[in-house]
């Protein structure tokens, strides 16, 4: 049937492009297609729809996009809390929001799927330099409008990709910074040929030694893309992607470590036939992803428009890592040889089971699909008829590439091997009524389907993956808009949002779909000199996946099911114009979250802990732009940040405390104007913890059983490590616009 319904969709985009051909106007001609008005518009929200939502605009985004990743870059939206691995921002990074981690964050570039469909994360390092090609910026907080991919379970971020430009451009951005950062852009746009044809693109490379010891970045992107417009058509083509080469750096540190050297990363940590400590050089991950895109949008009337989108992103790499035998024993308890399936063997009239390994743990997939929606607009309805069909096709295996002290079978000698195969559909119609010049009222329903198959061997010997799930969700929304004067309006809305395991899950037990029903109430407040948004909301969740705190053996997070849980919390931010200088953005958000009834087994007992904190969520997150532009060509911003304190597990144990963070960055940008054949030149600075803190803003936690130390008696063991972020660091750039 899947098989059959996804050509059935190719065959309606073949129509609706020949009738795109068929029915030529000339609305269009003469003025510029925003994408978001035939791609996006059907993921996003507007002010008549009862969700919470920000949108971070390109002007917004360019002030500090030195070279960080984009989660860096949302940190100080409402209720976001940012994590880097490299202490920079640079290469490895990650976010929550509403407590939600990264996997739970459903994430769409021009409205296609961007999370991993088996791992369900989104690596943005993988989008290198990706926001100097972005247009704006969506995030919907809570379930928010129905969406392609995997239910939004903290929040849904949906990027729209740059416009096309009517007029040509050029532009080279350089930036260098603390840690020999660097970012180098060059980017350039045709403009509008013979009124049908633009072409632009961008080359990127990002560089940087990280601040934690070898977590270096070495990145590399482009993009490109083609645009042709007539009359009522608009058909664009994107190509882009990249390559990164980054440090690991997942080991982390306990609290005597950090306090001998914050800068330490025993990931590659050795020890030679000495005895010497020495670190692997090229414990590294390495990735390579390419994105093909093809929308084709019609304006059919002044009524209907539609959009047909096709995709396939192509993902190959892989981590290699120093085995080191010592710690290896030490930390698992069984031989090298035994553990990674290789024979022992006799040398010298002793048996040999233990050797240094360097392996290699490879992933790659294929990724790909179609995306349609058709919207019909008139002054007091909105209706839109939505869906998506994609495939993800991938697999893992791991290799061992060399051996100190082993022989290997074959070389390189593989170990464990397993396959995707995923299918997921969805279709949905939404509405938007306005009922008077004062209600609104939205409904959206959508029908998601998903076949999970995944088979074969995992890291662990004997571990076995072995998975063939269908699942069928049916997720409503519906809510009001009351808008009682030009300024301001109220609304409610209620979500129900459902989710499959991710492979993670799977590896880890038998885990049960998620479920979450989304409350809403808000205030918005809209002037030329004071907008002010405020909302309350009640996450209420069945079998909420969360994290434990622990990782896997190549640093994943590992997740499991919490039975019944929930989010409270209240949400508000301001942007209020002081004066024709100064303006100020603050945003404050205060939660609790609680696992209802959590159990753990301690010391060999089964316990009830009661109601427990969900981890990584913190109760109070803030933050605020202070913005001072004393003339056209001046404008300087502090940037501050507040993090409360925060449970890395769900058993509220002090070991697992993440401790309360506060950061402020200065950012500060001049423009120069009209010199010559150069439009502008921007210079921008930043420093990053100007008043050079000492913090950790992640990090994990993890218990087991020690039944060896006394036999007969199980204690349970707790551990920790945080990953340190950077003292006082700065970025320096320059930007000239041609």
């Amino acid at each position: 049937m899947k098989y059959t319904m996804f050509t059935a969709l190719a065959i309606f985009g073949l129509t609706m492009a020949s009738q795109a051909q068929q029915q030529p106007t000339d609305s269009l001609v003469g003025k510029k297609v925003a994408l978001d008005e035939v791609i996006v518009s059907a993921l996003r929200a507007t002010d008549k729809t009862p969700v919470t939502f920000t949108n971070f605009k390109k002007e917004d985004i360019a002030k500090v996009n030195l070279g960080q990743d984009i989660p860096v870059l949302l940190n100080y939206l409402p209720n976001v809390v940012s994590t880097t691995f490299d202490g920079t921002g640079i290469g490895y990074t990650d976010y929550r929001i509403r407590g939600a981690d990264n996997s739970r964050i459903n994430v769409t570039i021009n409205g296609i799927p961007y999370n991993d469909a088996d791992s369900q994360t989104t690596f943005f390092v993988n989008l290198q330099d990706f926001a100097s090609s972005i247009e704006n910026i969506q995030v919907q907080r809570g379930v928010g409008t129905s969406t392609n991919g995997a239910g939004a379970f903290g929040a849904s971020v949906n990027i729209l990709t740059d416009n096309y430009s009517e007029d040509a451009f050029g532009q080279i951005s350089n930036s260098f910074g603390s840690f020999n950062s660097r970012k180098h852009t060059v980017r350039f746009g045709t403009g509008l040929l013979n009124d049908h044809f633009a072409f632009s693109g961008r080359l990127s490379r990002i560089a940087s030694d990280g601040y934690v010891d070898r977590a270096f970045s070495d990145l590399s992107s482009y993009f490109l893309d083609g645009v042709y417009k007539d009359g009522n058509t608009l058909i664009k083509a994107l190509v882009f992607g990249g390559s990164e080469r980054t440090g690991l750096s997942f080991a982390g540190l306990t609290q005597d470590q950090l306090a001998q050297n914050r800068r330490t990363n025993f990931d590659g940590q050795f020890f030679d036939r000495d005895g010497n400590e020495q670190f692997y050089e090229d414990q590294t991950d390495n990735f390579r992803q390419d994105h093909y895109q093809l929308h084709i949008s019609q304006e059919f009337n002044s009524a209907w428009t539609g959009n047909l989108s096709f995709h396939y992103t192509d993902n190959r790499g892989f981590f290699e890592q120093y085995i080191d035998d010592t710690n290896f024993l030490a930390f698992n308890g069984v031989p090298t040889l035994e553990f990674y399936r290789l024979e022992p063997f006799e040398s010298g009239g002793n048996i040999v089971d233990n050797a240094d390994l360097i392996t290699r743990s490879h992933l790659f997939a294929d990724f790909y699909g179609t995306v349609f929606n058709a919207t019909y607009k008139t002054e007091p309805v909105r209706l839109v008829f939505g869906g998506a069909v994609n495939r993800y096709d991938g697999g893992q295996f791991g290799e061992i590439i060399d051996a100190d002290g082993a022989i290997l079978p074959q070389n390189p000698f593989r170990f464990f091997e397993n396959s995707t195969d995923k299918w997921d559909a969805n279709i949905y119609a939404k509405g938007t009524f306005s009922v008077g010049n004062n209600i609104s009222l939205f409904g959206d329903l959508q029908l998601r389907n998903v076949d999970y198959e995944a088979s074969g061997t995992l890291f662990e010997p004997g571990a076995i993956l072995d998975v063939d799930e269908t699942y069928t969700f049916f997720n409503p929304k519906a809510g009001v808009t009351y808008r009682p004067s030009a300024v301001n309006s109220y609304y409610f809305s209620y979500a129900r949002a459902n989710r499959e395991p991710a492979r993670v899950d799977f590896e880890n037990g038998s885990p049960e779909p998620e479920s979450l029903n989304d409350f809403e109430l808000g205030w918005r407040h809209v002037n030329p000199n004071f907008q002010l948004n405020t909302n309350i909301y009640y996450l209420d969740f069945r079998n909420q996946l969360v994290l434990t705190g622990a990782l896997d053996e190549v640093g994943f997070p590992i997740r499991t099911n919490s039975g019944s849980s929930f989010r409270l919390g209240f949400e508000i931010d301001a942007n209020w114009k002081l004066s024709d200088k100064f303006s100020i953005r603050p945003n404050l958000a205060l939660s609790t979250n609680k696992n209802r009834d959590f159990f753990f087994q301690r010391d060999g007992v089964l316990q009830n802990l009661g109601n427990t904190n969900i981890s990584f969520s913190p109760e109070v997150v803030a933050g605020n732009a202070l913005i001072f532009s004393p003339s056209d060509a001046w404008n300087l911003t502090l940037f501050s940040k507040y993090v409360g304190e925060q449970f890395m597990g769900n058993i509220d144990s002090r070991v697992s405390l993440l401790e309360s963070y506060f950061v402020n960055d200065l950012n500060v940008q001049y423009t120069l104007q009209n010199l010559g054949i150069v439009k502008s030149i921007v210079f921008t600075g930043q420093i990053n913890n100007i008043f050079d803190l000492e913090y950790e803003n992640n990090g994990f936690f993890f218990t087991f059983d020690d039944t060896f130390t006394n036999p007969g008696t199980t204690t349970t063991v707790e551990g920790n490590g945080f990953y340190p972020q950077a003292g006082i660091n700065f970025l320096v750039g320059a930007t000239v616009n041609f």
